[in-house]
């Protein structure tokens, strides 16, 4: 599978993409846990995509990662496409980019021009299956 050939709300996406950037991580609440999301920007040779990190993921994803995402969920997101593991998806480092870092690839975040997550309410687009809930474990 590649990023070309994703859809919104398409499931159990497979696919091996290179991480671009990785934006800093937001903390936020959600029924009452805590969590962190992060926006990160991911490519292959088709296009690019935003991919959102939850909680430890983030601390395994670093710009110049070639990642395997397994049964990811595809979001949509104010007209824009972004790839998630969701509730049940799996994520895995598995070696370093074919791409360098391009000065272009910046992430881009959900909130209007000129506004920014200290002046915005603290409000974070957070699907309720994109929560990750530790208890769940199987």
């Amino acid at each position: 599978m590649q990023i070309k050939d994703l859809k919104p709300k398409q499931g159990n996406v497979d696919v091996t993409i290179d991480v671009v950037d990785v934006g800093d991580p937001r903390e936020f609440q959600k029924f009452g846990k805590p969590g962190k999301v992060a926006t990160a920007i991911a490519k292959d040779e088709t296009g690019d995509i935003k991919l959102t990190l939850w909680n430890e993921d983030i601390e395994k994803v670093k710009a110049g990662d070639k990642i395997h995402l397994v049964n990811g969920y595809v979001n949509e997101w104010q007209g824009e496409m972004q790839l998630t593991t969701g509730r049940m998806g799996k994520l895995e480092v598995v070696g370093k980019a074919d791409v360098n870092r391009e000065s272009d690839s910046k992430i881009r975040t959900n909130f209007p021009m000129g506004e920014s997550d200290e002046n915005s309410g603290g409000d974070i687009n957070v699907e309720e299956e994109d929560i990750e809930d530790s208890d769940d474990e199987i």
